[in-house]
């Protein structure tokens, strides 16, 4: 297991499901969701394809019964780098999988042995090339602020996994956990995190990479959850995580344009998305506080006309 792993504290599971159990939730999202041709069934929580083959094909049988017309679009599913191969990949097409994901982590291999990982970026590289070659929607995660990486670190694994053009990425900033090597690590004083702030910034550029790079990010941070609010020890964990990226986004976007315009001081109108009106706000206003000190008096207002993370001057 990796250093920093609890899958039962970040997933929330208390226990197995079997292919029963896989039905009864099927059956029951079935007729609660409104766009079912537009969803997918998803496993998640640990490495899929290296659960045992047996158990494995229980779960897709089970849920493959709700895949097609009138159905779930297909079935999505995460693993590890090292844990696929043609084999798997061919039995995953057969039971209706459209996506997989990759824990990737880090692109950095001395990161990944640092933190027991078990494989190097290269089993990144052929993985997913593989999962591309089958057809099959290519996801990455990774993850900021592990142990023995860097600022630079992190912007290198950004762009390596841009390099492989996935579909989807997913981006967790560490969370300590009780009970794992890092947070012994951490008690030590052997694993020292950067500022909380810093790590926000750090993800939004990180986030801005992949958005430019045409690359969906469906993560930013782990999911509100009671179990790793009870079990974390330290690090980057807050209920809305992506909505303090996407601040600084609109942040970063909104500099771009004033300075671009010449302006530093005085009052000024932006328009940004009518949807996103109070990411770029802020939390407790930040934004308007943050222009604010530097002189200008930024107020924004709504445009459904105007794309996400895009502002534009109000005169």
């Amino acid at each position: 297991m990796c250093s920093f792993c609890d899958q039962r504290t970040i997933s929330g599971a208390q226990h197995l499901p079997d292919g029963n159990e896989v039905r009864e939730i099927c059956s029951k999202a079935l007729g609660e969701v409104r766009s079912p041709g537009n969803t997918e069934i998803a496993f998640f929580g640990g490495s899929f394809t290296a659960i045992p083959r047996d158990y494995m094909l229980e779960l897709l049988t089970a849920a493959n019964e709700f895949v097609g017309v009138g159905k779930f679009r297909g079935i999505r599913c995460s693993t590890r780098p090292d844990c696929i191969d043609s084999e798997v990949l061919g039995l995953l097409k057969e039971y209706g999988v459209t996506a997989i994901e990759l824990g990737a982590q880090s692109m950095d291999d001395d990161v990944l042995t640092a933190n027991e990982r078990g494989h190097t970026a290269e089993d990144v590289r052929r993985a997913a090339g593989l999962i591309k070659s089958a057809g099959i929607e290519l996801g990455l995660q990774m993850m900021t602020g592990l142990y023995k990486s860097s600022g630079a670190a992190d912007m290198f694994t950004a762009n390596e996994l841009i390099s492989l053009r996935p579909a989807t990425v997913r981006i967790y900033p560490v969370v300590v956990l009780y009970g794992t090597r890092l947070a012994e690590l951490y008690a030590d004083g052997e694993y020292v995190l950067t500022p909380f702030d810093e790590m926000v910034g750090q993800c939004a550029a990180i986030m801005g990479m992949f958005l430019k790079n045409g690359i969906r990010v469906i993560k930013c941070g782990l999911h509100a959850s009671e179990f790793v609010e009870q079990d974390m020890v330290a690090g980057y964990y807050h209920p809305a995580f992506r909505e303090l990226c996407e601040m600084y986004i609109y942040r970063a976007a909104a500099e771009e344009l004033l300075a671009a315009e010449d302006i530093r001081s005085g009052d000024v109108t932006l328009a940004v998305s009518s949807r996103c009106l109070s990411k770029a706000v802020g939390q407790k206003k930040a934004n308007i506080s943050y222009f604010r000190e530097h002189g200008i008096n930024v107020s924004f207002v709504g445009d459904d006309a105007i794309p996400i993370y895009k502002c534009e001057l109000r005169r």
